[in-house]
């Protein structure tokens, strides 16, 4: 591909230089030690003096240090970083001049768009890379604790899922780069989506799911587990929901499902203590298989999207 590479190393050198994505990488980089620091803490008082089970080192990315854990971090802040590195990918040089100009020279079309989503989604994998890392070094210290192969190959997966995560709101944003010319418009358009998939789907879901079971009793174990799988349907729209479900599984070994379990009875509460040893990382692959896909699924379409609109897009026109 004609001026790929040339287009690809230009990105990479304007995000290295960029104060905008040194800033955000260095308040990430900031909360999500001092999260994973302030879990490894608690974890190491709680755990004085005991033997420390196999999976404490993997709790690290689950348990909450500041209110919040490093799951959960990723999941709401992660998107800002893919909307940040796209959002003005190609409206930004339309509105300077210079897309017309780079357009003129003997490059291909096409090696624009995917040299830009390229080097965003590297610089994606280099900074989770490194902040997975860094805390992996820091639990060691903190715990003590060595991890296995098995935990480092949940870490790897977790890793691989987060990227495509991040990858498919970065892709949305370069859409929305090509669809509208204002660059103001596109970050905020971008914002809006943020809020709209982080707060209003779960509402949303929540308050559809009571209205369908209103008439039914609130302690009519029938109507929780109907009002529960309701919600958990609409839920999935939101990509940080099947996002969620998918890490919390793969990160926590003792986890056997992506979805919220009721306990409605003594047999369930049996049933789930019977089956409560962790699971291998392939049944856990396996559980979350349909969420990686429908990941993978959402941030080609949209990128094939942003794709075949700039590829129809007059450039000299506008």
């Amino acid at each position: 591909m004609k001026g790929f590479v040339a287009i690809y190393r230009k990105e990479l050198s304007d995000h290295f230089s960029s104060y905008r994505f040194l800033i955000l990488f260095a308040l990430i980089a900031m909360v999500s030690l001092i999260t994973a620091y302030l879990a490894g803490m608690n974890m190491a008082k709680a755990l004085e003096g005991r033997v420390k089970p196999s999976t404490v080192f993997l709790s690290l990315f689950t348990a909450a240090g500041a209110g919040f854990s490093l799951v959960q971090f990723v999941t709401f802040f992660g998107p800002l970083l893919g909307l940040l590195l796209g959002f003005d990918a190609i409206n930004r040089e339309r509105n300077e001049g210079t897309l017309s100009k780079l357009l003129s020279q003997p490059i291909y079309r096409d090696a624009v768009i995917n040299a830009k989503f390229s080097a965003a989604v590297t610089m994606i994998a280099l900074m989770l890379a490194a902040i997975i890392l860094v805390i992996t070094g820091l639990g060691m210290l903190v715990l003590g604790v060595v991890p296995d192969a098995e935990a480092m190959g949940r870490l790897v997966v977790y890793f691989v899922i987060s990227v495509v995560y991040i990858a498919l709101w970065l892709a949305v944003a370069i859409l929305l780069s090509i669809l509208m010319r204002s660059v103001a418009t596109s970050a905020l358009a971008s914002l809006a989506l943020w809020i709209f998939f982080s707060f209003f789907v779960s509402i949303g879901a929540n308050a559809v799911a009571n209205s369908l079971t209103a008439d039914a009793p609130p302690d009519d174990p029938a109507a929780i587990v109907k009002r529960a799988r309701i919600e958990n349907a609409l839920s999935v729209l939101s990509p940080m929901v099947l996002y969620t479900n998918a890490t919390a599984t793969i990160v926590d070994p003792t986890r056997k499902t992506t979805r919220s379990v009721i306990q409605v009875g003594m047999m369930e509460q049996l049933s789930m203590a019977r089956y409560s040893g962790p699971l291998p990382l392939d049944q856990s692959l396996l559980v979350v298989l349909p969420n990686i896909v429908f990941l993978i699924c959402l941030t080609v379409i949209c990128f094939a999207a942003s794709y075949l609109v700039f590829m129809r897009q007059e450039i000299r026109s506008l």
